[in-house]
């Protein structure tokens, strides 16, 4: 497949491929980028539909602490500014995400890092010093069980499809707690959502005379 006249073979026209082959053709390489579904975008492809844009494969917001990453994408798009800030819904009552202060507020009231911190330090304590063998234990030992019972243990289940205490324990490493009035799911200053959804920033990195481009294009099932 790899022909003489390519210097390079990219195996999927993701951003990371595109990103590559972009850069490369900057140098007049010549590029041959291969994607197996018959799109380019990879997970981040988008569509538009009665004027709305669609994330095909679930939502995806830019975000970056790196201004030179962030000024390297505008390249190819203006951004909408968008900050994600998830609510969680249990049984009626709304919790804010990721676990912060108005998490820890709706939970129990508090509203001062170090009352929260003390609530957090009594809900761990019963889980502390036994090595955690599943994601319910090792959810336990990080927060406790109001904050596992209402924000963790249905979601991850749902997710997985099996119970929590049939799921590994490294599944949830950490669970950061934020002890500041912060709804910001990122702690990064650039984040934002592509104007005309993602698929055109790959159309545009990938439109060079030094590349060429095959969808429907499995790489394990051509090569030779």
């Amino acid at each position: 497949m790899l022909k003489p006249h390519y210097d390079y073979l990219v195996v999927g026209a993701g951003l990371f491929g595109s990103v590559f082959a972009h850069e490369a053709a900057k140098q007049k390489k010549r590029v041959l980028v291969i994607e197996k579904r018959p799109h380019i975008g990879g997970n981040i492809y988008t569509t538009s539909r009665a004027g709305i844009i669609i994330h095909q494969y679930g939502a995806h917001i830019f975000h970056t602490k790196n201004k030179e990453i962030y000024d390297y994408i505008r390249q190819f798009a203006d951004f909408h500014p968008f900050i994600n800030t998830p609510i969680a819904n249990y049984q009626g009552e709304l919790f804010p995400l990721p676990f912060n202060m108005h998490t820890f507020y709706a939970l129990w009231g508090t509203t001062s890092p170090q009352v929260a911190k003390r609530k957090v330090e009594e809900q761990t304590a019963p889980y502390q010093g036994c090595k955690p063998h599943n994601l319910e234990e090792q959810a336990l030992s990080l927060v406790g069980p109001d904050i596992y019972q209402k924000l963790i243990k249905g979601y991850s289940e749902k997710q997985w499809g099996k119970k929590a205490s049939d799921l590994p324990a490294f599944i949830i490493r950490r669970l950061p707690l934020r002890w500041t009035f912060d709804n910001n799911y990122f702690d990064d200053p650039y984040q934002g959502i592509p104007i005309g959804g993602y698929t055109p920033i790959i159309a545009k990195m990938l439109a060079s005379p030094y590349i060429d481009v095959q969808t429907d294009t499995d790489f394990f099932s051509s090569k030779r």
